[in-house]
């Protein structure tokens, strides 16, 4: 299992557009991915899970991966939550 706390640096936070590209880039893996903030968990390939977390810019969140590809997986995620648009 990877684990990896990320800063979001995306300007409007994760709303509808961001979350459904990160949605695309997680459901690329074959690993079990989990974003987790506060006291919430939620599928990364879920669309209506991420979108209720309401992540802003800013904020930090807990990426965590298991399975045969977890590693790129947290990295590729890590990459497009961090890479200023």
């Amino acid at each position: 299992m990877t684990e990896k706390k990320v800063m979001v640096k995306i300007a409007s936070g994760l709303e509808a557009r961001p979350v459904a590209l990160f949605v695309q880039v997680a459901s690329q893996f074959q690993s079990s991915i989990y974003v987790s903030m506060q006291n919430k968990k939620v599928n990364a390939k879920s669309i209506m899970g991420m979108m209720s977390l309401g992540i802003l810019e800013g904020e930090s969140i807990l990426l965590t991966a298991e399975g045969p590809d977890e590693e790129e997986s947290i990295e590729k995620l890590e990459n497009y939550l961090t890479t200023v648009e």
